[in-house]
């Protein structure tokens, strides 16, 4: 009997699994000395082992139930269990220095929470955890494939992806209706984009937002005026062709076409 009630409204699936805990907190050994921040802790099962490798750790959790159940099973993290949003934490608040953030991610903000992690991404070098398989599979795709999409481009833009195991669906309390996956996100060594890294967003989302047109015809709703497209090969192609360095190099061919308009805003999806 789990001493947590799982809540269909955060989504939540508790892991059962220690084996699986074990590996999901071995994913971070690449980076020992930094801290850690878990998201979702729920009943603890994998701040377990994050505690056993000796990481600084710190847990935020929006349960307020299942924080006082962390807090009754683990003593030594009082004062470092957050009970907040993490979508809407201030990580300057609580970390000075580089950290890494893992946790056993609710399905339905997993693209919220790796966006999140995007927006932070100098303060974060490395990001793992698990997710639903669907999107552990986007997350890592190549192009060319029909998993590519914007979460790829804009996640891999800045970080090495990689899909690390599969997780079946009885690893959980109360099983989910998906299988899970393990990702480990790694910060590349790209420090910016070779384009407008805002336009670059609106880019990317603008021609997945219509997968199936070619470039030409997505594109050229964000022409400012009665601007008109080059004769270029990469406007021939869809979306999905595209490799990352195609994007920044479209992203440049527009950017005077499109104006100052086009590029105030931030684009994400």
């Amino acid at each position: 009997m789990f001493p947590v009630k799982a809540k269909k409204n955060l989504g939540q699936h508790f892991l059962k699994d220690r084996e699986i805990a074990c590996r999901i907190a071995a994913t971070l050994d690449g980076f020992p000395s930094l801290p850690v921040l878990e998201v979702g802790a729920g009943t603890g099962a994998l701040t377990e082992f994050l505690l056993r490798n000796g990481r600084e750790l710190t847990v935020v959790e929006i349960d307020s139930e299942s924080v006082a159940c962390l807090s009754e099973r683990y003593p030594a993290l009082r004062g470092r269990i957050l009970e907040q949003d993490f979508l809407r934490m201030d990580f300057a608040q609580y970390f000075s220095t580089p950290f890494c953030v893992t946790g056993n991610y609710p399905y339905h903000i997993s693209s919220q929470i790796f966006f999140k992690v995007l927006d932070n991404r100098d303060s974060v070098p490395c990001c793992s955890g698990m997710i639903q398989k669907e999107v552990a599979e986007r997350m890592a795709a190549s192009p060319g494939s029909r998993a590519y999409g914007i979460l790829t481009v804009l996640l891999q833009a800045w970080y090495d992806v990689e899909y690390l195991f599969t997780v079946n669906e009885q690893a959980f309390v109360p099983p989910p209706k998906v299988k899970s996956a393990v990702v480990r996100l790694t910060r590349n060594g790209r420090k910016c984009l070779n384009c407008n890294e805002r336009l670059f967003k609106m880019v990317v989302k603008t021609g997945f937002n219509q997968r199936r047109k070619m470039l030409r015809n997505s594109v050229r709703s964000l022409l400012s005026g009665e601007g008109s497209l080059p004769d270029d090969p990469l406007l021939a192609k869809r979306p999905e062709q595209l490799s990352i360095g195609q994007f920044e190099e479209l992203t440049g061919l527009l950017e005077p076409l499109i104006g100052q308009a086009g590029t105030a805003g931030t684009a994400r999806g």
